[in-house]
């Protein structure tokens, strides 16, 4: 086989890498945006404002909650998320295992 028609199924498959990786980093970004939000947002500096309501049925102030348990339970969300996620880009990049 000649260099010349190795070449242009290389580049594609280095374009298809590079678009693997975007969308992967692209959706990190978000999913890690999310959880700065929430963990440090949400649970530390808008703790005071969140306070002001309570979980009905519980009595738990919110910002409380946030710090405590809220930030756990959206992180195990944003594995899921990016579990699914990963699976259909791999999919339709035709990398699946």
């Amino acid at each position: 086989m000649s260099e010349e028609t190795r070449a242009p199924k290389e580049e594609t498959q280095g374009e298809k890498a590079r678009l693997y990786w975007k969308k992967n980093l692209r959706c990190l970004l978000i999913l890690l945006g999310i959880w700065f939000l929430v963990s440090f947002g949400f649970g530390i500096l808008l703790v005071d404002v969140l306070d002001r309501v309570r979980i009905p049925g519980t009595g738990f102030k919110l910002g409380f909650w946030f710090a405590q348990q809220g930030s756990i339970y959206v992180f195990l969300i944003l594995i899921a998320v990016y579990v699914r996620y990963m699976n259909k880009l791999d999919q339709s990049m035709g990398v699946e295992e």
